[in-house]
């Protein structure tokens, strides 16, 4: 096994654990006879020295991976690229960071605290993007940041992990489109999420996109474990450009939307 191949194995390990509707998924399209394919896996870190985009991006880019776009998403305070591999066959990495300099004094103080909590040389360790949160917080600490920022809520929880992986829905051969995906999996007891409609995107920008909503999870926060929403599964429809190329890259208008697939609020 390659050394690519090991390191999205152990994120997809880690992420189906946290989120099992993502392999019942798997068994009911292998169930009809489909090969998934995934378009893309994402993660989310704070714009802080040592952690940030380049940070998570470094063992994809010394795997052979480039930056190919890059993101602003004003309202969440987020920004974010998309890396790709010159072999399609392997999937785009999504990353998103959170701007604590445009939180409240109070919120950027709490990730800080948290961010200084990380042992030193924790970046260096092989599989470290799969490790998950280095910092213990208490579910108060999650409360009050979710209040300002769901983003940065999910992230003190989770920590260092993929946050999400797609299905690359061109693929599907039982599927006309996202449409009859969605009621499949929707008649198969999976609540979606519907913020901005659970489609994002249409065939005019080249790309369509619908996701679960996260997974309830259980989470050791000091003073006991909470449950809340951990990962979710997303299912992306590319279309041609004038080209004839399938568009490769991302709306920021839609993905400012499946973000709100693991908000508390949606639940």
């Amino acid at each position: 096994m390659d050394e690519l191949t090991t390191l999205l194995d152990a994120l997809w390990r880690d992420y189906s654990a946290i989120n099992p509707q993502a392999e019942r998924i798997h068994a009911l399209l292998e169930a009809r006879g489909e090969t998934i394919r995934n378009d893309h896996v994402a993660f989310r870190t704070f714009a802080h020295p040592g952690i940030g985009i380049e940070a998570l991006a470094a063992p994809f880019v010394r795997l052979g991976y480039a930056p190919a776009g890059d993101y602003v998403f004003p309202e969440k305070k987020l920004t974010a690229r998309h890396y790709k591999h010159p072999d399609a066959r392997h999937p785009k990495v999504f990353i998103s960071q959170i701007h604590m300099d445009q939180l409240s004094a109070g919120a950027r103080s709490m990730l800080l605290g948290l961010i200084n909590r990380i042992p030193p040389g924790f970046t260096a360790k092989p599989g470290w993007l799969a490790t998950g949160r280095p910092w213990a917080i208490d579910h108060s600490t999650y409360e009050a940041l979710g209040r300002e920022s769901e983003y940065a809520a999910w992230l003190s929880a989770f920590g260092f992990r993929a946050n999400h992986f797609t299905v690359f829905a061109n693929a599907l051969r039982t599927f006309p489109g996202l449409k009859e995906l969605n009621h499949f999996l929707k008649a198969n007891g999976f609540r979606l999420n519907s913020a901005g409609g659970e489609i994002k995107g249409s065939p005019g920008i080249y790309l369509e996109q619908s996701s679960t909503l996260a997974n309830e999870a259980s989470v050791d926060f000091i003073g006991g474990p909470r449950v809340v929403p951990g990962c979710y599964y997303e299912f992306a429809r590319r279309y041609p450009m004038p080209d004839g190329k399938l568009f490769q890259g991302f709306n920021e208008k839609s993905a400012d939307k499946i973000f709100e697939s693991t908000d508390r609020g949606t639940r």
